[in-house]
């Protein structure tokens, strides 16, 4: 084995507490696969854990997503082989490492035509796109659906995703040059507009009547006008809190804002066994191959410069898909 090394974190804080120490001789047990990666997968909620705002056991790994080649298969593995080509999103923490043991329930195959690149980039956004607008929201041919963070990782899937089901998209983004990105992707309509102006947006967009749902992954700053932005009876997903976390709920303001519903979800409840992480997987890899959704790598980063990565992420300076190359 080449050089082999992880990335973990011995106490919350900002991206200084990444550190790196080495592998030992790794070898996998019954039900596991060793594997190479050629890939890692950099999303928001990796900072969540690293900060502290997702309280996890220290020390700890980072990252639940990455690809690459099986090494060597456990006892009783049966549906993986040395040599094959695999990705996995689902934990638990640890993916930011040259090398790794993981169970083999967890991985997916790769197809011919997803490269690990691509796989890495992909498998837990376009996962959490799979779910987000397939089985949570359950979006509908004619539905319009507000997307925020619209030119980032998940959203750069959402929206084209969206259109090819048959949806109006509209978007929003945090500057004008992302939401030019977002329109590019097919969005109806891209906005830009301060969050507190975002309403009033939307309703001229839709003749008053508001979105049937919006897809929140921002939290803190787009709660209101996501509130506000729904259609009777719509639904607000807010499933990320990337200015920090949804202050806590009135009952009564989903009355007035037109008897609508809100949900919490997270990829895990919608991935939790193996056969929902291949289906998921499945139908990401089938959008893909028909060209109706594109992966877009908008930076490569060296696997020891991670806190470089969380930097650029936390500073909202990324767009697309950011990958760590061990």
């Amino acid at each position: 084995m080449s050089e082999s090394y992880r990335l973990l974190f011995r106490t919350t804080g900002g991206p200084e507490v990444v550190e790196s120490e080495p592998l030992g001789s790794l070898s996998p047990g019954p039900g596991e696969l060793l594997v190479r990666h050629e890939a890692v997968g950099l999303n928001f909620i990796d900072t969540y854990h690293r900060s502290g705002h997702y309280p996890v056991p220290l020390p700890s790994g980072l990252g639940a997503e990455a690809a690459g080649q099986v090494e060597a298969v456990g006892e009783g593995v049966a549906d993986f082989h040395e040599g094959d080509r695999i990705g996995y999103f689902s934990g638990p923490l640890g993916a930011y490492a040259t090398h790794r043991v993981i169970d083999a329930f967890r991985a997916v195959k790769l197809p011919e035509t997803v490269d690990a690149e691509t796989a890495a980039a992909v498998l837990l956004k376009g996962c959490t796109a799979e779910y987000l607008i397939e089985r949570c929201a359950r979006v509908q041919a004619g539905d319009t659906i507000l997307v925020h963070a619209a030119a980032g990782g998940v959203g750069s899937i959402l929206v084209p995703w969206l259109k090819a089901i048959g949806a109006t998209v509209i978007a929003h983004a945090g500057s004008a040059e992302k939401a030019a990105m977002a329109k590019a992707l097919g969005a109806d309509h891209a906005l830009s507009c301060p969050m507190d102006e975002l309403a009033e947006a939307v309703r001229e967009r839709t003749q008053g009547r508001g979105v049937r749902a919006a897809l929140d992954g921002v939290g803190a700053a787009s709660w209101e006008a996501s509130l506000a932005s729904l259609a009777r009876r719509g639904l607000l997903v807010t499933y990320g809190n990337a200015s920090g976390p949804v202050p806590p709920i009135r009952t009564l303001d989903l009355t007035s804002a037109g008897s609508v519903f809100v949900t919490r979800p997270t990829l895990a409840d919608y991935a939790a066994t193996p056969e929902e992480r291949q289906a998921s997987a499945a139908r990401l890899f089938a959008m893909i191959a028909s060209g109706k959704v594109s992966v877009r790598i908008g930076a490569r980063y060296k696997l020891r410069d991670a806190a470089d990565a969380h930097r650029a992420l936390e500073s909202r300076t990324t767009t697309g898909s950011t990958l760590l190359i061990p």
